[in-house]
């Protein structure tokens, strides 16, 4: 068995602006002076990222991005790379949300392809799975949910190795 502290994150998906980024940042860190009992996480919008991490400052909180693309670089317009978001600050990621599957149709192949480099680059994968209303009502939780955790982390697992690029 693992020991080791629970942790609770939160994305705030495409909500608020940087003044009430930071409050709220700010807010949770007043909160958790003298608890330490699970890692906090936030996982802002990319455009505050740079504001969250200074208004965090300190807090012993994470910060998080809410995806990335799996190339470091490259011709991928409207996309951010795991090298981008450590310079911004990032710790970990957040990967095959189930509206990034459902809206944006990611396959487990991208975020397996994605999980593998973010662990390459030093990010802490956070790896989504979960069935749709749908799938819950026809019985299919488990199916589902072990064949996205297999599919999304087949190459992340399948040597034990990182690609070294």
């Amino acid at each position: 068995m693992f020991d080791r502290k629970p942790m609770i994150a939160g994305t705030w998906k495409m909500n608020l602006n940087a003044g009430e980024a930071k409050a709220l940042v700010r807010e949770l860190g007043e909160g958790l002076v003298g608890h330490d009992t699970a890692d906090v996480l936030v996982a802002p919008p990319f455009t505050l990222l740079g504001a969250v991490r200074e208004a965090m400052a300190g807090s012993g909180m994470f910060l998080a991005a809410q995806n990335m693309h799996w190339e470091l670089k490259g011709a991928f317009t409207g996309e951010i790379s795991g090298r981008m978001l450590q310079e911004a600050g990032c710790t970990h990621v957040i990967l095959g949300h189930s509206e990034r599957r459902s809206l944006f149709g990611e396959t487990d192949e991208m975020v397996d392809l994605k999980a593998r480099t973010a662990a390459m680059v030093g990010l802490v994968p956070i790896v989504c799975v979960g069935e749709s209303l749908e799938e819950r009502e026809l019985q299919n939780t488990m199916p589902v949910i072990e064949g996205q955790l297999e599919g999304s982390l087949r190459n992340f697992t399948a040597d034990g190795k990182l690609p070294v690029t």
